[in-house]
């Protein structure tokens, strides 16, 4: 037995093999999940074009976001005790055949309530997609190829968000937005002839005749996260903690979630398998990518903000300015995955680390005057850090769990990075409100009477003006134009400090990685029972 109260692998694990080839499986699996991630963020750029096809207000459409991202983070926790119980393949099937069915309906949609109701089925169908895949992935391939398998899921989930704004921009502007959903169709199609064909359950997946379903922590789950979700995603917009409403969510968010982790400790069948953290590299790890979904997604909320409203980019010179981060993306995992085995995976994370935060400060240097290139090349540095984090993380924290407890583990796993992604859109949307105001604040200061480099500029600015549109109105336009220009400088300096502090938070990660275990691993038919003994 071992820490996480279920048996060692044993010698039928070990002697278990896929019968097809394990890149034909990559590519089966890794479609479904590509079309599930591209989904989270191709409806992005068509929000106005929905809210006004819909008669809906532009706030009232962000619903299609936050509606897709509850139920699946309500799914993706479970995913793990469902893909055991239905088996991998069955799951898997039954998931991308219900976000089929949901992104035609998405499609099809003729009210917000009907395409909210479609991305709700949408998005809890696609839960499972992620952990589930990863877990076919793990168990598929070869102990010592793990970083390939996982360089492979790697590229599927940080490039999908990428294209996704791209995509969804082009659809819309030259078809319609029903189109950025009815493209997951033939998608979807070909993703479960291929998972048919050549994927299949290893032996340790048992599938029991008399199902018990933990209907009490899927409901304190569903509340915890539902009413989460709702807070972080509307928090700002009602002042926080000064709105009533906030308060009673997150304390009931709260209440649920320590009543959820209680009772699913202490329960036989639980539906959440929390034991599990007692693998102190799946702790570690989980930990880690938390933190990390922090930090990438606040900044890829952040930046095209930057881009949009300080530089005047349009929403697709922006998404273009953007998307280079993929190129250093697909370039690190090819070459991540080839050390992995080689090079301490420690040590990869901590390159990958100084790296993103690296392209961070770069970031947090920009100003109202750069170029494109000044954008690019930041981006392009921060890709590159995501192969030296994403493929070892993912490795080392799965790597002393047994087979039998992939699905489980990987579920947590991204539910996690989920939650952080969350939290840190949230926090730096705040921060960045915030501190355009203490910015503000602190400018206005400056401009008086008394200051004479205010007097000056006024005087120069208000006769420039009356040359071209009348003594008259000369002096209220300077003081409009002044004010305008402290205002962007104040939102600069907001902007900066957001990518100032998410590139000292990523440097926070580095302590934590002294708490992994590097368990080395042979080749052949001791694979599992090396990583048996670890326990």
């Amino acid at each position: 037995m071992n820490p996480t109260g279920k048996r060692e692998s044993g010698p039928s694990d070990v002697a278990w093999q896929p019968s097809h080839n394990v890149w034909l499986i990559a590519m089966s699996v890794m479609l479904a999940t590509f079309m599930e991630v591209l989904d989270t963020s191709v409806a992005t750029v068509s929000l106005p074009h929905i809210a006004g096809s819909l008669s809906a207000t532009t706030d009232e459409s962000t619903w299609v976001l936050t509606s897709y991202l509850i139920s699946n983070a309500i799914i993706l926790p479970s995913s793990g005790w469902l893909s055991n119980v239905l088996g991998r393949k069955h799951y898997q099937l039954i998931s991308v055949s219900i976000f089929t069915l949901a992104s035609m309906w998405c499609g099809a949609a003729n009210s917000l309530v009907m395409l909210i109701a479609a991305r709700v089925l949408q998005g809890a169908a696609g839960g499972g997609l992620q952990p589930v895949s990863q877990a076919v992935l793990l168990e598929s391939f070869p102990v010592n190829k793990r970083g390939q398998a996982m360089a492979v899921y790697g590229m599927g989930i940080i490039v999908a968000p990428l294209i996704g704004p791209l995509l969804g921009g082009w659809i819309t502007d030259n078809y319609t937005w029903r189109w950025i959903f009815y493209i997951n169709v033939p998608v979807g199609i070909l993703a479960l002839l291929m998972i048919q064909t050549f994927v299949e359950d290893p032996p340790y997946i048992s599938r029991p005749k008399h199902l018990s379903i933990d209907y009490i922590g899927l409901g304190l789950m569903a509340i915890a996260f539902t009413t989460l979700q709702v807070a972080l995603d509307k928090g700002q917009e009602a002042d926080w903690f000064s709105a009533v409403w906030v308060r009673w969510f997150l304390g009931i968010a709260a209440f649920s979630l320590i009543a959820f982790i209680v009772y699913e400790l202490r329960t036989r069948a639980p539906i959440v398998n929390l034991r599990i953290f007692a693998d102190r590299n799946l702790a570690t790890g989980t930990f880690l990518i938390g933190l990390l979904g922090v930090i990438i997604y606040g900044t890829t909320a952040i930046l095209p903000l930057f881009l949009q409203e300080l530089i005047g980019y349009t929403a697709y010179s922006s998404g273009f300015a953007v998307a280079p981060r993929g190129i250093g993306a697909i370039l690190s995992m090819i070459i991540a995955a080839r050390l992995i085995g080689r090079v301490d995976e420690r040590l990869l994370m901590a390159i990958g680390i100084v790296i993103r935060a690296a392209s961070l400060f770069m970031l947090g240097n920009l100003n109202l005057s750069m170029g494109m290139g000044n954008v690019i090349w930041p981006n392009i540095v921060n890709g590159f850090a995501n192969g030296f984090l994403f493929v070892p993380l993912t490795t080392m924290a799965m790597k002393t769990l047994p087979n039998e407890l992939m699905g489980a583990g990987t579920g947590l796993y991204n539910l996690v990075r989920n939650l952080g992604a969350s939290v840190g859109i949230s926090m730096v949307t705040t921060f960045l409100i915030r501190g355009e105001q203490t910015h503000q604040n602190y400018l206005v200061a400056h401009l008086n009477g008394s200051d004479p480099a205010y007097r000056n500029t006024l005087a120069q600015i208000t006769g420039f003006l009356a040359q071209h549109s009348g003594a008259a109105n000369a002096p209220y336009q300077a003081l409009g134009f002044i004010y305008q220009t402290l205002h962007q400088q104040a939102t600069l300096a907001s902007y900066i400090d957001d990518f100032r502090l998410l590139g000292l938070l990523s440097l926070v990660c580095l302590p934590f990685l002294f708490l992994f275990r590097n368990v080395k691993t042979r080749a052949g038919a001791n694979e599992r029972a090396s990583i048996g003994a670890a326990h």
